[in-house]
């Protein structure tokens, strides 16, 4: 593949109306077909080759080490690689501006792997949780399944409409790393089935999180994050708001070389 963007990763998506208001609503929108299978699966070995890259090989990813391997979280991939276009493609920015109304820049692309064999439970958070966004409903998560979903391998979970409670708080999770949970888990959630190159699409504020991995496979997924251009980040450094456009908080393009990062 070229380093020129030729837009052939995510398909061409005007949405309806109807979809927009769901989206608002509920606070998320299941978007099947996003991506071909064939491509979903070219997309899936790039990641693998990512962890490879950082030391997680194919081999080990089939071998969880309980919750530490409830998720891998990278944010690299090479100009030459399919993960450019999915990132940088105006087919998914215009997808995302739809949704948040404005022109999308892309804030946080990383992989989102949980091993095999039992990687452990992502506890249920906002993504405000870890940054704060105001609006935060001008910041959007388009989430790529790139193998199959069902709550076997620990599918994503969100709560419908619980975007609407605003900011809720939190706490470094249970299992005591850097990972965000909310204080009071919710009674009710729904898990999202989806087919390898199906994507679904929530809100900064919508409560989400998986349950374990108990197939012997990894579960390969591809999280993507954009904000408007009015959107402003709290600093904990400072504790002012700045505006994300005048100082972007994380490398969004691609690197050189992969791993380790």
């Amino acid at each position: 593949m070229s380093a020129t963007i030729t837009e052939t990763v995510v398909r061409p998506l005007q949405l309806l109306p109807s979809e927009i208001r769901f989206y608002k609503e509920e606070g998320y929108l299941c978007l099947p077909g996003l991506i071909a299978p064939d491509t979903a699966e070219a997309l899936r070995e790039e990641v693998l080759d990512v962890l490879d890259a950082n030391g997680f090989s194919r081999e080990r990813l089939n071998q969880a080490d309980g919750s530490a391997d409830k998720l891998r979280q990278y944010f690299q991939y090479l100009k030459t690689q399919r993960l450019h276009e999915l990132v940088q493609g105006e087919n998914i920015r215009s997808l995302a501006s739809q949704l948040i109304e404005g022109a999308a820049h892309v804030y946080l692309p990383f992989t989102a792997v949980k091993a095999g064999g039992g990687g452990g439970q992502f506890h249920f958070h906002q993504d405000n949780n870890y940054t704060q966004h105001e609006p935060a409903m001008g910041s959007i998560n388009i989430w790529v399944a790139l193998v199959d979903m069902t709550p076997e391998n620990g599918c994503l979970q969100v709560v419908p409409r619980s975007h609407l409670k605003g900011q809720i708080a939190s706490h470094n999770s249970d299992d005591g790393d850097n990972h965000q949970q909310i204080d009071v888990d919710p009674i009710d959630c729904l898990p999202i089935r989806m087919r390898a190159g199906d994507a679904v699409a929530f809100t900064r504020w919508t409560v989400h999180g998986s349950g374990p991995n108990h197939t012997d496979r990894p579960r390969v997924a591809y999280a993507l994050q954009f904000h408007r251009d009015d959107v402003k980040f709290l600093d904990k450094e400072d504790g002012e708001w700045k505006r994300l456009v005048d100082e972007p908080r994380w490398n969004v393009g691609p690197v050189e070389q992969l791993g380790p990062a």
